[in-house]
């Protein structure tokens, strides 16, 4: 049975996911579903970036992502699919895809899709899902359209590692308001080099890593490596965006001595 995830930027209060995914039963009566999230703050391809890139390297091979964020098309920003890592992926080629994939996918495809409906306000309904539906019955993307070279570039915040010090950036931050950063766990690891070392958040200083969230006393202050590799700072069952005031974007210091 094929798979087909969605990701997009319209809530649940209105009709438009409903209507994707009738639209896709209605092309493929045995197909599976699954929705990664629908809450991501609207037209945010950063945030839409770090959420699939987390979650899609744990579906089987040969599924289909389709997201739906700042999806209009446009001589700058054509609707594209894209084969990488043993995925498909549809979607706005709007700097989203450069964030999540970390080098040029395998194949980049500018979609040529004549839509069913004259309005063109809902493209991931009227286009992404025929895409969709067309890999998932054995299609071949190539069918879809003219191959691209390469893809709209956005530059992702890096972390910046010198010999004694490790400047990072908020890049997300969870339902739980734990703050996720940009530093890995090999930067800090090759960085370190055994050496004692101190978390720099808000005034706050952070001396060692957690193993989980409890390691610490109830609404302490700890840092720990995330499932992802990603340094996290958060506060143990309390929310650590609100209570230290962080925002994203905003600088996380980590100096080896």
């Amino acid at each position: 049975m094929p798979i087909i995830t969605l990701t997009s930027d319209w809530g649940l209060k209105d009709h438009y996911l409903a209507v994707v995914k009738a639209s896709i039963y209605s092309q493929l009566s045995d197909v599976n579903i699954v929705d990664i999230s629908h809450l991501i703050p609207q037209y945010d391809i950063t945030q839409a970036s770090y959420i699939v890139k987390n979650a899609y390297p744990y579906f089987p091979k040969d599924s289909i992502h389709i997201i739906g964020i700042n999806s209009v098309a446009s001589i700058e920003t054509p609707h594209v699919g894209i084969y990488a890592d043993g995925h498909y992926f549809i979607g706005a080629d709007n700097g989203l895809f450069s964030l999540i994939f970390d080098k040029t996918p395998e194949k980049i495809i500018e979609l040529e899709i004549t839509q069913d409906s004259d309005y063109f306000t809902f493209s991931t309904k009227d286009v992404f899902v025929k895409a969709a539906c067309h890999i998932a019955k054995g299609g071949k993307l190539e069918d879809l359209g003219d191959a691209k070279s390469h893809l709209h570039i956005k530059k992702p915040l890096r972390s910046i590692n010198n010999e004694n010090s490790i400047l990072g950036n908020v890049v997300y931050v969870d339902v739980y308001e734990n703050v996720i950063t940009n530093i890995s766990e090999i930067d800090f690891k090759k960085t370190q080099k055994g050496r004692a070392f101190r978390i720099e958040v808000r005034k706050n200083n952070i001396n060692k890593l957690s193993k989980s969230y409890h390691d610490v006393p109830e609404g302490e202050l700890l840092a720990l490596f995330g499932s992802n590799g990603m340094l996290q700072i958060a506060l143990n069952t309390n929310k650590a965006k609100s209570l230290l005031g962080l925002n994203y974007d905003d600088l996380i210091t980590v100096t080896f001595s």
